[in-house]
């Protein structure tokens, strides 16, 4: 196919051979199966900011620091330096996440190279070696949903540990081969401890993926997966093997309810004495 003009300096240095087709186009970037030597790679070409539909970008930005305050202050004043800096970060955000989560024990596509917004990395394959299905387009009986389910919810948790949040997960952003899931598209990945946002988003990822696969196992609706880790997050009491059980009691709402019953009980023995109060002055 021709090559894309985004992708033809990798060519021209040699880092890409050949470029096979195009796998998908997303709304913040297009990705293509290429042959680098005698590997087939995946190379991510991110869309520029004026041509990305990714909504509300601030939002997964909020809490990146820049080790480079001059770098940082071009960011914060809209430079047009400051401008290709923060498009930078966004590439590199998904090059970090990749590199942090393989280490934390989540399995991620393997980065290689990320080159003026191009991203070469593993291509994930079926056993036919053919490009691995979406999780969107798989179907599975109750007992494979609630097995695969529940190693999502371990890389969810493991990615908490590393103090990030996917932020965009969903039955989109997995791609299953024949081991199981493999998390996906990670550039809007959120620091877990600096994001106002990131419970918010921690629970909608949850949510997402645990509403797919309660299509083949209803009884995973019932289960409280991103609560149950935010608390144990927040305590400091998560770690990389604790083992989940879905279930969270809200610990502050019980308070509210105890404090709501003591409430009744005082308007009660008020209402009481006051009645005490005018029989006896009734009897006088």
């Amino acid at each position: 196919m021709k090559i894309p003009k985004r992708i033809q300096p990798l060519v021209d240095d040699g880092l890409i051979d050949e470029v096979l087709s195009q796998l998908m186009s997303g709304k913040e970037a297009s990705v293509f199966m290429v042959r680098c030597g005698q590997e087939i790679q995946c190379a991510k070409v991110y869309k520029e900011a004026n041509k990305r539909s990714f909504k509300k970008a601030a939002q997964y930005q909020e809490g990146r620091k820049s080790r480079n305050s001059r770098r940082a202050r071009a960011m914060e004043k809209g430079s047009k330096y400051g401008r290709d800096q923060q498009e930078e970060a966004w590439h590199n955000a998904e090059v970090d996440a990749l590199y942090t989560l393989t280490r934390a024990g989540v399995r991620v596509p393997q980065p290689y190279i990320c080159v003026d917004g191009v991203l070469l990395m593993e291509l994930i394959t079926d056993d036919d070696g053919d490009v691995a299905p979406r999780l969107n387009d798989v179907t599975m009986d109750a007992e494979q949903a609630k097995e695969d389910h529940a190693i999502m919810m371990v890389y969810v948790m493991r990615m908490l540990c590393a103090g990030i949040v996917h932020g965009d997960l969903s039955e989109f952003n997995v791609l299953v081969d024949a081991y199981g899931p493999v998390i996906i598209d990670l550039p809007q990945a959120v620091d877990a401890s600096a994001n106002n946002n990131a419970k918010r988003m921690l629970i909608r990822d949850v949510e997402n993926i645990t509403n797919y696969y309660a299509q083949f196992c209803p009884e995973l609706a019932q289960t409280q997966y991103a609560l149950e880790m935010w608390d144990l997050y927040e305590s400091g009491d998560l770690k990389s093997d604790t083992q989940l059980t879905g279930q969270f009691v809200d610990d502050s709402a019980a308070a509210d309810v105890d404090s709501v019953l003591e409430e009744i009980k005082a308007a009660f023995a008020e209402k009481e004495a006051r009645e005490a109060y005018l029989k006896m002055q009734d009897e006088e």
